[in-house]
């Protein structure tokens, strides 16, 4: 498929602001049809998110989750577990980070799901999906002033959380449909055993 009707060809860039975690830009751009206009956007590191998987005491299936107040919402937030990017990792060597940090839990084994643009009209962020299964309890690693509940629920529970409005955390609704379809078979993953023991950042 040509896509040159569609894109912007950039001609000069202004730097906005420079922060620990974002970077913002003021970019001159090109239409397709000749015109300029500009663009600001911002520059992200890149994130994950695990789907973590985990029997209950009956055999049923269980997920891990997340309650964390989000600053810039004012609302405390029911979101899967995940962080961003440090410099050079390893995507999936930070997934097992983050999970092992924020969580406690490690896992024999991992799959990834896919990716995920979540605010695709002013930043280049991505989360990676992962999905883990095989969970073993430890010790959590929190960052310091990093302030999180840590719990479990059925998928039924957190479909039902999306239904009504009270998970609206785009990329944890992302990876409910991921379930979703992996639970019903439609969507398959691949499952491989997990790289070496993760180090907490």
């Amino acid at each position: 498929m040509d896509d040159r009707h569609l894109i912007e060809e950039k001609l000069s860039s202004i730097e906005l602001f420079k922060g620990r975690l974002l970077h913002a830009f003021r970019d001159t751009v090109k239409l397709p049809d000749g015109a300029t206009t500009s663009r600001e956007y911002v520059v992200h590191p890149g994130a994950v998110m695990i789907v973590p998987l985990i029997e209950d005491a009956t055999g049923g299936l269980r997920v891990v989750l997340e309650r964390q107040f989000r600053y810039p919402v004012g609302q405390v937030m029911i979101e899967f577990p995940a962080g961003k990017l440090d410099p050079g990792e390893d995507i999936q060597v930070c997934a097992q980070r983050e999970l092992m940090e924020e969580t406690g839990y490690t896992a024999m084994e991992w799959a990834r799901a896919g990716v995920l643009h979540p605010v695709i009209s002013y930043s280049t962020e991505f989360i990676d999906i992962w999905f883990a299964r095989g969970l073993t309890q430890g010790a959590r690693q929190l960052d310091q002033g990093e302030f999180l509940d840590v719990f479990t629920a059925t998928p039924t529970e957190l479909l039902a959380w999306c239904r009504d409005g009270r998970v609206t955390d785009a990329k944890t609704l992302t990876a409910a449909l991921w379930l979703q379809n992996v639970l019903s078979g439609a969507w398959q993953l691949d499952w491989k055993q997990a790289t070496a023991p993760p180090i907490a950042g």
